[in-house]
């Protein structure tokens, strides 16, 4: 998350009479302005309420009857997936796929069957082999031509392919035949498929967010001549119900935002509360997390000023004090910091606090030191970053990388995220987490390498700051190009260590491994085409716009 400064006059008033320039950043102010201080006053009617529930009854019946072959059933639980309502239905889905996992026979199955199976038993943790697609090879080794006019077949064996984990070679050449035939065909295409691919070669179901992807599948799936229309009904439904709920949440978080004044008491900081909501909104949509969004919501926005304090705007003897406050988690180290730093750090403590009283009442506070500690840590490795911007120091790429991993702040994000969910979060949850396990550092490269790139690529980083790309074109000799590369194959195989942790049996339940997934998610969303967070760009814009402004016409 580094920025672009400009040099700050001691003189400001929050340089303390200093002698030393000031980098400060030039971030953008907040583009929503109080847009999200207050909440629309319409919600749901009792009359729609009444509907949905009855809509939820009809979908629930049409996924455990039985159907002519598993083909439909597939379709249709795929159908329930993508228009992000089956958190309505986990267990049912579940008992289906269940079935199907042992009572089909694939070696009858099409191209396009073949694909959706191996695809959602996977997205459910089945470790259905890969083997399935041998039989649309050639005597040569090669995919069959014949394939490359099944454009729905090739669209659903690219989607299986990003399920993929390590070893499975067959699914590495899929993506690209895929890639390519789809590619080639999109334009001759008629509505809606062209559409669905189109968007598909843009953003895959698996690396997608499940609530921008129901968005935008919600105005596909109505042009599809086979749609269930109790479904379409139930959906979009469902959709304006979570929408009106998560404005709610992020109108309270907005004026909680405004209530620290920070914009006016940190000019150096990024004013980016909703982005943060967006971000944890991608972490979890669903309604029994709202404590755990609004939570989490306060952490990322103060881990960004933490940020910001560290990055761009204090001295290295400033930050000293201010990380041994946070390591000392005590209001009373409130007096050795700086005028400006003491109401970040007030506001930090507060929050936290808060969260101890909300999960008090269940016992959970050993939840938040765990929390706190990632917190720690999170700080004092963004302590060991300014120590070496300070002393002009390059580290070996492998000493960045063991620095800048936690700097990405998703580690401390998981921990953090489990502090608000019910009962399946024990503690041996949060032992595991601390341990650092494969999931978790998986989705922390997928962050860190994403953010390297982003910002080497679009010029998102200051000059005297340590630059992961920088260290390694400096280490091994290779030009930016040839290291995006590299990276690019890291943050590949990471998302193969995380298809791997959800194979069965998975060390934590899958609630828990899909919050370190929906965070891999938000980074391949938001940081695609550059920083999209500090600097916001279409994907955020766009998703906030469809996600917490535009409601969906019934």
């Amino acid at each position: 998350m580094a920025s672009q400064v400009s040099q700050m006059p001691s003189s400001s008033p929050l340089s303390s009479n200093k002698d030393e320039m000031r980098p400060k950043a030039d971030f953008q102010p907040s583009i929503w302005g109080d847009f999200f201080l207050n909440c629309p006053d319409k919600n749901i009617d009792a009359g729609t309420e009444k509907r949905h529930q009855q809509l939820k009854e009809e979908v629930r019946k049409i996924i455990v009857a039985p159907m002519a072959n598993s083909t439909q059933k597939l379709a249709f639980i795929d159908s329930v997936q993508r228009l992000g309502v089956s958190y309505h239905f986990t267990k049912e889905i579940e008992d289906e796929l269940e079935n199907i996992y042992h009572n089909n026979n694939d070696a009858e199955n099409d191209l396009y069957t073949t694909s959706l199976r191996f695809r959602l038993l996977r997205e459910h943790g089945y470790n259905v082999s890969c083997d399935v697609f041998n039989k649309f090879k050639d005597e040569q080794g090669n995919f069959k031509s014949s394939m490359t006019s099944d454009v729905r077949g090739l669209l659903e064996l690219y989607q299986a392919s990003y399920l993929r984990v390590h070893g499975e070679d067959i699914l590495d050449e899929a993506i690209s035949f895929t890639t390519n035939h789809l590619s080639l065909a999109v334009a001759s295409l008629d509505h809606p498929l062209s559409e669905v691919v189109s968007h598909a070669l843009k953003q895959s179901i698996r690396r997608g967010l499940p609530r921008v992807e129901a968005r935008h599948y919600l105005s596909v799936y109505q042009d599809i001549e086979s749609h269930n229309k109790a479904l379409l009904e139930f959906a979009k439904i469902d959709f304006n119900m979570l929408q009106f709920l998560h404005r709610k949440e992020l109108s309270e978080i907005c004026r909680w935002w405004k209530d620290l004044d920070f914009q006016r008491k940190l000019p150096y900081a990024r004013d980016r509360v909703v982005e943060g909501y967006f971000w944890i909104s991608g972490v979890y949509f669903e309604p029994q997390y709202s404590l755990g969004r609004k939570m989490l919501t306060k952490v990322i926005a103060m881990a960004s000023i933490v940020d910001d304090t560290y990055d761009s705007y204090a001295t290295y003897e400033e930050l000293i004090p201010y990380t041994n406050a946070i390591e000392r988690w005590d209001i009373k180290c409130i007096d050795e910091l700086p005028e400006y730093m003491k109401p970040s750090y007030k506001a930090l403590l507060d929050v936290y606090e808060e969260m101890e009283q909300l999960v008090a009442e269940h016992g959970r506070q050993y939840r938040v030191e765990y929390a706190k500690k990632a917190m720690i840590r999170l700080a004092q490795s963004y302590l060991v970053e300014a120590r070496w911007t300070l002393q002009n120091y390059k580290p070996s790429f492998e000493e960045f990388k063991a620095n800048a991993l936690p700097t990405c702040g998703y580690a401390m994000l998981a921990i953090t995220s489990f502090v608000g969910m019910g009962d399946i979060v024990t503690p041996e949850t949060f032992k595991w987490a601390a341990s650092d396990p494969k999931i978790i550092q998986a989705s922390t490269i997928i962050c860190r390498f994403m953010d390297d790139v982003a910002e080497h690529k679009f010029k998102h980083r200051r000059e005297d700051d340590c630059s992961a790309i920088e260290c390694y074109m400096e280490e091994y000799g290779v030009t930016a190009q040839e290291a995006y590369d590299i990276f690019n194959k890291h943050v590949e195989s990471a998302w193969k260590d995380v298809n791997q942790e959800f194979l069965k049996p998975t060390e934590m339940p899958t609630e828990v491994l899909n919050r370190s997934l929906n965070l891999a998610r938000v980074m391949d969303v938001l940081y695609r085409e550059g920083d999209g967070y500090t600097y916001v760009g279409k994907a955020a814009k766009g998703g906030i716009t469809s996600l917490l402004i535009e409601p969906i016409a019934l």
